[in-house]
């Protein structure tokens, strides 16, 4: 049962790069670009974050916090970080704020389970905890187990310990709910339909950012009709494959965000796709009589609009 699942190590994450902003304004240029609040961003937490399109439409996640005074880095994946890095690189005009690309200087580790808690991660997702030249940064739990990226150094050593394969943490992070934006995914979705909102991703109180005004319409108006779930399916699928349901067997409901193959068999998978489709007979990727998808639980509860 997957409730009964128990992992513990660590896997080294080729697939994240890392963006370094440094300079006496890189609080406020990175609170004037995304959709979180970095101006009153302390050194223990983490903010989950969007970089978004005038439209809305998320080109980017990152995973940042403040590695010095005037220095943050910014966990992207590694797919968009170069397109990602021009982009922003773009807005930064008279800004006393230097962008660059700092994957080669950091080794990124996912840790889970008791090793993640023997390492020092913290309990709470988006948090930061430091040992020497270790910064951990905790994620959201895999089955209420402890989950987070170990960021040290290229030159350090990775921790010592049991190992997880790569497939086993692209699991976790399924399970988690917490989509990450790949090249596959950019510049396709509101952070809504991510469930950003409901995971601490989205800051309602901050000024204005690329895409504000779409994101917060659509927040105030009730008009988030896309959400993303978890389900699980017998086979796997690729990401962007389309959803069907048998109601409607010429439209697709929705879209594959995320696979992994669940440890127990069978592959679990994040799903955006419209809420009324849950209400109808199933939901089928490719087609109607593509495999079908069973929707399970997410690990949060849904925030309602406000």
């Amino acid at each position: 049962m997957t409730d009964q699942l128990l992992l513990n190590g660590s896997v080294a994450l080729p697939h994240l790069g890392i963006i370094r902003a440094k300079g006496p304004h890189a609080a406020s240029f990175l609170h004037n670009q995304l959709t979180q609040d970095f101006l009153l961003l302390a050194e223990n937490d983490a903010r989950l974050a969007g970089f978004c399109s005038a439209k809305g439409r998320v080109q980017a996640s990152f995973i940042a916090w403040r590695q010095s005074p005037d220095e943050f880095l910014l966990v992207c994946a590694k797919d968009v970080l170069a397109a990602t890095l021009k982009r922003l690189s773009m807005f930064v005009l008279r800004a006393q704020v230097t962008l660059s690309d700092a994957s080669a200087d950091y080794r990124i580790v996912g840790v889970v389970g008791p090793l993640a808690q023997s390492l020092g991660v913290p309990d709470q997702p988006w948090r930061v905890a430091r040992s020497g030249a270790e910064t951990f940064i905790s994620l959201y739990q895999a089955l209420q187990q402890p989950c987070g990226l170990l960021v040290v150094p290229s030159t350090c050593a990775p921790p010592v310990g049991p190992s997880l394969s790569l497939d086993q943490w692209h699991w976790t992070q399924v399970a988690s709910g917490i989509v990450t934006i790949n090249l596959a995914l950019t510049d396709l979705f509101v952070p809504q339909m991510l469930n950003y909102e409901s995971v601490g991703g989205i800051n309602f109180k901050k000024g204005c950012y690329p895409g504000q005004e779409v994101i917060a319409r659509s927040q105030f108006r009730g008009a988030i009709k896309r959400r993303t779930f978890l389900g699980h399916c017998v086979t796997s699928a690729e990401v962007g494959s389309p959803l069907f349901t048998p109601t409607d067997p010429t439209q697709s409901c929705g879209t594959v965000l995320a696979c992994a193959a669940h440890p127990n068999g069978g592959f679990d998978m994040l799903v955006c796709a419209h809420t009324h489709s849950l209400e109808h007979d199933g939901i089928h990727i490719n087609s109607i009589s593509g495999p079908l998808v069973t929707v399970l639980p997410l690990p949060y509860p849904l925030l309602d609009d406000i």
